[in-house]
């Protein structure tokens, strides 16, 4: 309990400072998308959250509008034994990303309005990555236990690897996150976030 309540106070003072000091940052992203992509601006999808509660995730809006997009490449999957150790959910060369949001992906910059999500208690500073449904919905038994704490807007599988890394590694690295997770470590994840974020290393 005692751990939960000061990661709680980590989100809340960590998000608020975060908020406060790029709040100008907030205005020039806005306006690059605004009058580069036009309306809307953030994009709001449905994520996994806590054990398996589904909330919406705000992110900077970094592809074409929806009902213009290519179709998904894990839309109609059939998975029977939990998702596979091979599958890759992002891609470089997706289509449908902008070349506004390109820019955004690299530096991550398309996911500063999560810290909002923090703010509001539905993720953290620091866990696993919120999953789509579409996937999420396949995990098997052992997948799901990276469900047992908030999902993040970093965490430890981003700084080992990102969008390079599949599906087996990345669960690998999220359990280990569960398993280990202590205000420390949430520190050094934060700060190596930052150096990943500055190089751009592992994004697409």
């Amino acid at each position: 309990m005692l751990n939960r309540l000061a990661k709680r106070l980590f989100d809340i003072l960590g998000s608020l400072a975060i908020i406060t000091a790029i709040s100008p940052l907030f205005a020039v992203l806005t306006l690059m998308v605004l009058f580069r992509d036009g309306r809307p601006v953030l994009f709001r999808q449905a994520r996994v959250g806590l054990n398996g509660k589904l909330f919406k995730i705000l992110k900077y809006r970094s592809m074409i509008p929806v009902e213009k997009q290519a179709p998904s490449v894990y839309a109609d999957q059939t998975w029977t034994d939990g998702v596979p150790d091979d599958f890759v959910f992002k891609s470089g060369n997706n289509p449908n990303v902008t070349p506004t949001g390109a820019f955004l992906r690299k530096y991550s910059l398309d996911e500063l309005p999560q810290f909002f999500n923090v703010l509001g208690g539905t993720m953290s500073l620091v866990g696993p990555r919120p999953e789509i449904p579409a996937i999420a919905d396949y995990y098997n038994a052992a997948q799901r236990r990276r469900l047992q704490v908030k999902p993040g807007i970093t965490g430890w599988a981003q700084i080992n690897g990102r969008a390079d890394i599949n599906n087996g590694r990345k669960i690998a690295l999220d359990l280990y996150y569960v398993e280990h997770q202590s205000l420390w470590l949430d520190v050094r994840i934060m700060i190596r976030t930052l150096i990943h974020a500055v190089t751009g290393k592992g994004a697409v």
